[in-house]
C-alpha cells in the first residue's frame, strides 16, 4: 500500500475515535452530570444508554446503506452528525435537549462503524486485513487517554463545576479535523466500485491505492452488475451460522466491556476514594493496558485466527471477573485495580478488538455493510444492556457481586463459539459472493 493509502486507513478509523473520546468525557463527568440535572439512578442509565438506541438504528440503517450508496459518501454523512451532536450535547439546558443530542451521536456512531470496518476490509490487502480492522481497539483506547488528560487539564484550571460540558464540546474539535480529512482525502471502496461504479473505476481505485498498474478489458470496463440485497441473506445459508455467532460475540463483549469501562471512573473512586482525580488516573492507566491489548491482536489476528483469539480474550475476562468476586475485600484496593486491568486486557486482546474483524470477514462485499451494520445494532443492544443496567445493579448487590453477575457474558460468548466452528481468516470470503446469484435474496441487473 502506498504511503497516503495508509493514511486513508487512519482517516477511515476517525470515527472510532470520536465515539470512544464522547464515551469517556462523558463517563469522567458522570458525577457533575447527575449533580448538574439532579439524576436518579434511572435517568443516568437513560442518558448513556439512549446513545445505545441511536446506534443500533444508525447501524442497522447505515450498514444497509453504506452496501448501496457507498462507503465514501457514507464516510461524510456520519461525521456530520457526530460534529452537530457533540456541540448540542455541550451546549444542552435540561435533560430532554441532552437526550435529543445523546441519541443523534448515537445515530452518527452507528452509522460510522459498518461504512469503516467494510471499507478496510475491501481496501487492506486481504494478508492483514483483520489486524487492520482490530486496529480500531488501540485507536479507541488513546481517544480515551486523550479524554482523560483533557478532563484533567479543564480540572486543573478549575472549571470543575461544567468539567463535563467542556470535555464533551472539546470532542467536535477532533470530528471536524477528520470530517475534513475525509473530504479531501479518502476515495472509495475498490471492490465497492468494481460492482456499482464499473471496473474501469476499480482499476483507478487500485492504482491509486497500491501503485500498480491495471488493464481493463474495453469490453468490461463500463460493464457493472447492480445487485439488489436484503438483511434477509445474511439469515440464509451459508450465512445463517455466522450471523447467529457475530451477534453472540457482539452482545457479549459489548455488555461486558461497557458495564465495566464507561464506569471505570466510578469503580476507581469505590476503590481508592471519591476525589475526581483518582478516577481519571485509573481510567487513564487502564488505557495501557488497552493499548497493549489492541497492538497484540492487530499484530497476532491474521497468525492465530480471529476464533481462537476471541476464545484466548473471553478466558481472561471470565477469570478477571471472577477473582475480583473472590477476592473482594480480602486483598489491598491495588490487587483489585489490577483485576480490572486484567480484564481490559482480556477485552482488548479478543473480543473487543477481532469481534469487528469477525463480522466484516464474514461476509462478501455486497453484504459486508448489511452484515457489519448488524453486528454494530448487535454491539448496541450490549451496550444498552451495560450501560443502563450497572447503575441500579450496582446500588443493590454491590460491585462485587456484580462482577460475578457480568462473568455469564463471556462464559455465553465461549459456549457459542464452542457451538460455531466458524474462522473467517483463510477463508474464501468474496468467492462466495461475487456473482448476484450466488447471493441469497439477491436480484442482479445489468
Amino acid at each position: 500500500m502506498t504511503r497516503s493509502g495508509f493514511g486513508v486507513v487512519l482517516i477511515a478509523l476517525g470515527g472510532v475515535f470520536v465515539d470512544a473520546y464522547d464515551f469517556a468525557s462523558l463517563g469522567i463527568g458522570v458525577s457533575g452530570l447527575r449533580a448538574e440535572f439532579n439524576l436518579a439512578p434511572s435517568q443516568l442509565g437513560t442518558i448513556t444508554a439512549i446513545m445505545g438506541v441511536g446506534a443500533i438504528i444508525g447501524g442497522v440503517a447505515g450498514g444497509y446503506l453504506t452496501d448501496k450508496v457507498g462507503r465514501l459518501r457514507m464516510f461524510v454523512v456520519d461525521l456530520i452528525c457526530l460534529v452537530i451532536a457533540t456541540l448540542g450535547a455541550a451546549l444542552a439546558p435540561n435533560i430532554y435537549v441532552l437526550l435529543f443530542f445523546r441519541f443523534l451521536m448515537g445515530v452518527g456512531v452507528g452509522l460510522d462503524y459498518p461504512v469503516a470496518f467494510s471499507f478496510l476490509a475491501e481496501f487492506v490487502n486481504r494478508t492483514r486485513r483483520a489486524g487492520s480492522i482490530a486496529l480500531w481497539v488501540f485507536l479507541w483506547q488513546v481517544a480515551v487517554a486523550v479524554s482523560v488528560m483533557v478532563a484533567l487539564a479543564i480540572y486543573m484550571l478549575g472549571y470543575i463545576d461544567h468539567l463535563w460540558r467542556f470535555a464533551v464540546g472539546f470532542g467536535a474539535i477532533p470530528a471536524l479535523i477528520i470530517l475534513l480529512l475525509r473530504g479531501k482525502y479518502m476515495w472509495e471502496s475498490p471492490l465497492w466500485a468494481a460492482h456499482h461504479a464499473g471496473l474501469a473505476e476499480a482499476a483507478r481505485l487500485l492504482e491509486k491505492t497500491y501503485n500498480v498498474k491495471v488493464r481493463v478489458e474495453e469490453s468490461f470496463a463500463k460493464t457493472v452488475e447492480v445487485v439488489s440485497t436484503s438483511y434477509t441473506a445474511i439469515f440464509s445459508q451459508p450465512y445463517l451460522a455466522r450471523t447467529v455467532l457475530v451477534s453472540v460475540v457482539s452482545i457479549t463483549q459489548s455488555l461486558e466491556y461497557f458495564a465495566v469501562g464507561f464506569y471505570l471512573p466510578s469503580i476507581s473512586s469505590v476503590i481508592f476514594g471519591h476525589d475526581f482525580v483518582y478516577a481519571a488516573i485509573g481510567t487513564l492507566v487502564s488505557t495501557v493496558a488497552g493499548v497493549i491489548g489492541g497492538l497484540i491482536a492487530a499484530a497476532y489476528v491474521d497468525k492465530i485466527g480471529i476464533r481462537r483469539l476471541i476464545i484466548v480474550g473471553y478466558t481472561i475476562v471470565t477469570v478477571s471477573l471472577m477473582l475480583f468476586w473472590w477476592t473482594a475485600g480480602h486483598v489491598s484496593p491495588y490487587v483489585s485495580i489490577m483485576l480490572i486491568y486484567f480484564f481490559i486486557l482480556g477485552q482488548t486482546v479478543g473480543p473487543g478488538s477481532v469481534s469487528a474483524s469477525l463480522a466484516a470477514l464474514s461476509y462478501p462485499t455486497l453484504l459486508r455493510g448489511t452484515g457489519t451494520g448488524w453486528a454494530q445494532g448487535m454491539v448496541r443492544i450490549g451496550t444498552i444492556i451495560g450501560l443502563f443496567f450497572f447503575p441500579p445493579l450496582l446500588a443493590k448487590i454491590g460491585l462485587s457481586n456484580l462482577m460475578l453477575a457480568l462473568s455469564l457474558s463471556p462464559l455465553a460468548g465461549l459456549i457459542a463459539l464452542w457451538l460455531i466452528k466458524w474462522e473467517p481468516v483463510g477463508s474464501p470470503i468474496e468467492d462466495s459472493g461475487l456473482e448476484g446469484n450466488a447471493i441469497p435474496g439477491a436480484n442482479p441487473a445489468t
